[in-house]
């Protein structure tokens, strides 16, 4: 039986030291459902989603992060957003054939991390690294050393049907000692697949840290939520030139909206555009 969808966070009393642990089995074949992925890319969304929601839990505000990867490779591009409430969606776009032993870089190519973050109220924030490790967390702890200069390990696992993973970080404006985080970076780094996957997580933080005094905190659940709706894509249609819109509408006799990320389709009929018009008395529907 696999664990529920669940981010805990943990704190180490001895230690200058935050911990979070998470696990995604329903989230991650939902974001999987819709979509025909090649097995690399389907493992690597598996490790952005968690990774995204180790990091959305360090949010210290209402808000999301938006971690994507993109490149010059077969994967043109694999993103994965995700908010302070644990919602999480993401999408993959394949431009090319992917080998089932396809590497980080060779999925790739020429490439960057670029991540978001987007507070609810406040400026937005948007950091972009090169592909300098040869994984995935490789490339995520060598963002942290260049952004947040906290000491940070991520651990991440992933199978066919479920992907986990924990992180690690020094406290801010505490000086901890380097040897003890060293020591519990060793420790957490003999986590296993089956641990995480299978053990609820006060047992797995024993197993890890027995001889240590751990805080456990109330978990959180992580879904998968889409933002997409139909006045989204109204508003969207509003935006462009009602020559397009009428252009659409002749070819197909219907204006087809398709969401990448949950699979979802808005129809928007020529009734439908007419009445859209007719409620943005600024505009003149393209229809007449």
């Amino acid at each position: 039986m696999s664990n529920p969808d669940q981010l805990h966070r943990y704190l180490f009393e001895n230690y200058a030291v935050r911990g979070e642990l998470v696990t995604v089995s329903e989230t991650y074949q939902q974001l999987l459902s819709n979509h025909d992925y090649p097995a690399p890319v389907q493992k690597l969304l598996g490790e952005l989603l968690v990774a995204t929601s180790l990091l959305t839990a360090t949010l210290k505000f209402d808000g999301d992060i938006t971690v994507q990867l993109q490149g010059d490779g077969p994967l043109k591009l694999a993103v994965i957003n995700g908010n302070n409430r644990q919602e999480m969606r993401g999408v993959a776009r394949v431009q090319a054939p992917v080998t089932e032993d396809s590497t980080l870089h060779q999925l790739i190519g020429n490439g960057v991390m670029v991540i978001t973050i987007s507070p609810t109220e406040g400026e937005r924030y948007q950091g972009v690294v090169g592909l300098e490790g040869e994984t995935l967390t490789e490339c995520l702890e060598a963002y942290f050393r260049q952004s947040e200069q906290l000491p940070t390990r991520l651990f991440i696992h992933t199978d066919e049907t479920a992907a986990a993973g924990m992180l690690l970080q020094a406290l801010p404006a505490q000086e901890g000692n380097a040897d003890d985080f060293d020591h519990l970076v060793q420790l957490t780094n003999t986590v296993k697949s089956a641990e995480l996957f299978g053990l609820p997580a006060n047992e797995v933080l024993y197993r890890l840290y027995h001889q240590e005094k751990v805080t456990l905190y109330e978990p959180q659940d992580v879904l998968f939520r889409c933002t997409c709706s139909r006045q989204r894509c109204a508003d969207a249609l509003l935006t462009l030139p009602t020559e397009e819109v009428a252009e659409m509408l002749e070819q197909d006799g219907n204006i087809d909206m398709h969401c990448d990320y949950c699979g979802n389709h808005y129809l928007f009929d020529p009734s439908d555009v007419t009445a859209l018009y007719g409620g943005n008395s600024g505009k003149s529907s393209p229809l007449h």
